[in-house]
C-alpha cells in the first residue's frame, strides 16, 4: 500500500466505554478502517482526560473510572480520509474528531529478507543450531 509524502492525520478523541453495535467503539472504528484499506491506525488509551461536559475521566485508584479517554490516530489520504469521514460519522454520537496536514517520512513493512537482520528469537535459533 503507497501512502503520499502528503497527508492528512485523523484524530478521533472517545471515551473507552462509548459502543458501537455492542462492541467497544475504538474496535468498531479501527476494523471499519481496515476493511475500507486505510494505510493504519493506532488507538491509544490516556491515563486522565475531560472533554465537552468537563467531566474528569482519570486512571487514579481514588476516583477509577471505567470511562477513560482513547485517541485513534490514522494517517492517510486526504482522499480516503474524506471517504472514510461519513462513515465515522455514522459510527461516533460524542467525542471530538480532527485533521491536520502531516508530511510522511517513512511508511514501510521491514523486509527481513531485503535488509539481511534477524529478530533476537531468531539469533538465538541460528547461534543454537549452529552449535549443535
Amino acid at each position: 500500500m503507497h501512502l503520499p509524502e502528503d497527508a492528512v492525520l485523523l484524530r478521533i478523541f472517545i471515551g473507552e466505554s462509548d459502543r458501537c453495535q455492542h462492541r467497544p467503539l475504538y474496535e468498531a472504528i479501527v476494523m471499519k478502517a481496515r476493511e475500507m484499506h486505510l494505510a493504519g491506525a493506532t488507538v491509544l488509551r490516556g491515563p486522565m482526560g475531560f472533554g465537552k461536559s468537563s467531566r474528569l475521566h482519570t486512571a487514579k485508584i481514588l476516583r477509577l473510572s471505567m470511562d477513560l479517554p482513547i485517541v485513534i490516530e490514522m494517517v492517510e489520504s486526504e482522499e480516503k480520509v474524506n471517504e472514510f469521514l461519513p462513515v465515522l460519522d455514522e459510527m461516533i454520537g460524542g467525542g471530538r474528531v480532527t485533521l491536520e496536514k502531516v508530511k510522511v517520512i517513512h511508511y514501510r513493512h521491514e523486509d527481513k529478507k531485503v535488509t539481511g537482520r534477524n529478530t533476537k528469537l531468531e539469533r538465538n535459533t541460528i547461534l543454537r543450531e549452529t552449535a549443535t
